[in-house]
């Protein structure tokens, strides 16, 4: 799928600012995968159609997180999680992508999960340094970025549950997972 069909297919599922975002992580992760290595064409695709379901309804998010066998303890948490999992299932479904390091990439940009592909650790990282994001930390984690995508990721997790924490909000466990796989990786 070309770049302009694919934008066209997101635009209208989003409201402006939530586009505009999308618009910043894909420029984010083309250049993240031009600099370390990853496939940019998929990086693109995926930093695109991330959060395609951002805007669904959360019991439509719910019906598909039920009855396509996601993880039933993501209706637990916080509903922000639930877009990545139904936005990789409707993007192969209304977009027709199938390509799995794709879908897995859009699936796990909100949460992570230990075993990371690099594909996966671009779309996470470009979602939470692209330039419209202005937030404590955000700075550190872009120049981290531009020498070692795994410290910033690390950096970018450890982040957002201080974050969770501080709001005394509920950390999916596969983000705890995820980071403690990447500081594993990081001294192994």
């Amino acid at each position: 799928m070309e770049r302009e069909e694919a934008l066209k297919l997101v635009k209208v599922q989003l409201t402006e600012h939530r586009y505009q975002h999308t618009l910043g992580v894909m420029e984010t992760a083309i250049s993240l995968a031009n600099q370390y290595g990853a496939d940019v064409k998929k990086a693109e695709l995926a930093a695109i159609f991330h959060d395609y379901a951002k805007f669904r309804p959360k019991e439509e998010m719910r019906e598909i997180i039920v009855s396509q066998g996601y993880p039933q303890d993501l209706l637990e948490y916080n509903a922000e999680l639930w877009h990545a999992p139904v936005g990789a299932y409707l993007t192969k479904i209304e977009a027709g992508l199938t390509d799995r390091e794709i879908l897995d990439a859009i699936r796990y940009h909100t949460s992570g999960r230990p075993g990371m592909t690099l594909l996966e650790k671009i779309v996470y990282l470009a979602d939470y340094i692209e330039p419209g994001r202005h937030f404590p930390g955000v700075d550190e984690v872009r120049e981290m970025a531009q020498n070692n995508l795994n410290q910033a990721l690390i950096k970018a997790v450890q982040n957002t549950i201080f974050f969770l924490m501080k709001k005394n909000q509920t950390v999916y466990p596969e983000t705890f997972f995820t980071y403690n796989d990447l500081v594993k990786g990081s001294i192994g």
